[in-house]
């Protein structure tokens, strides 16, 4: 008796056609030439890294790389992996770089996807298997995150002055998002086209997908898991990667 095939896919999505512009100075104050994604930890790109990180799962199908236009060096970061394409659809957001790329794929809607940041090349292999579990047995979308354990402060600052302590916000029931983030195709597309067209500010896919009703899982991620936001932190990441 010949197997079924599986009633839906698993497909990742890698939005890499920004250049990272917080992470781009160096300690001198001069930009670096090379966009973050494309910087070297442990001698690889750290593009590389991240696409390795997804592809821990054998139950991920395969990893999409979404890129700008002009961008020359995404085929040469990834060449040689396994189940990887990089497409040339990447937008002017990220919001519109996961949309097109959603586009690109040409997935059923029933199909999930998951949308990780090319700048946490730490993802734990464990990690990522709970993200992926938890949504298939629930069958709810959701997204790696870690509660908040630093206390937080509102502040207020004027344009070019020192910033000021407003309120201490209370920390029970805060989450810091991680990727990947793990939706439905069809859910995740609608709700980005209809956020994009009503112009709301959009920070990640979770954002569209709770703007459009859902209330998205929250799975415990890792700290290795931290994105590579700032100058000092390609370091802080090299020496435990």
């Amino acid at each position: 008796m010949k197997r079924s095939d599986p009633p839906f896919r698993l497909v990742a999505l890698v939005p890499a056609a920004g250049v990272g512009a917080r992470a781009a100075a160096s300690r001198s104050g001069h930009l670096e030439p090379v966009a973050k994604q494309y910087r070297l930890l442990r001698g690889q790109p750290m593009l590389r890294l991240a696409v390795g990180a997804l592809l821990q799962d054998a139950r991920i199908d395969q990893v999409r790389v979404a890129v700008a236009a002009q961008d020359d060096q995404a085929v040469d970061a990834v060449a040689g992996l396994p189940r990887t394409l990089v497409r040339p659809c990447g937008g002017a957001t990220r919001a519109l770089t996961v949309l097109n790329a959603l586009e690109d794929a040409a997935l059923e809607p029933g199909d999930w996807v998951l949308v990780h940041d090319a700048a946490r090349p730490g993802l734990p292999a464990d990690a990522l298997v709970r993200l992926i579990d938890a949504c298939l047995l629930h069958g709810e979308g959701g997204l790696l995150a870690m509660p908040v354990a630093d206390t937080v402060k509102r502040a207020r600052q004027a344009p070019g002055a020192v910033a000021h302590v407003v309120t201490t916000v209370a920390r029970d029931d805060l989450w810091l998002a991680q990727t990947p983030q793990m939706f439905r195709a069809g859910a995740l597309q609608a709700a980005l086209t209809r956020a994009l067209a009503e112009g709301l500010p959009l920070t990640d896919e979770a954002s569209a997908m709770e703007a459009a009703g859902y209330q998205p899982l929250l799975v415990p991620g890792s700290a290795r898991n931290a994105k590579v936001t700032w100058p000092d932190d390609f370091q802080w990441v090299e020496s435990w990667l």
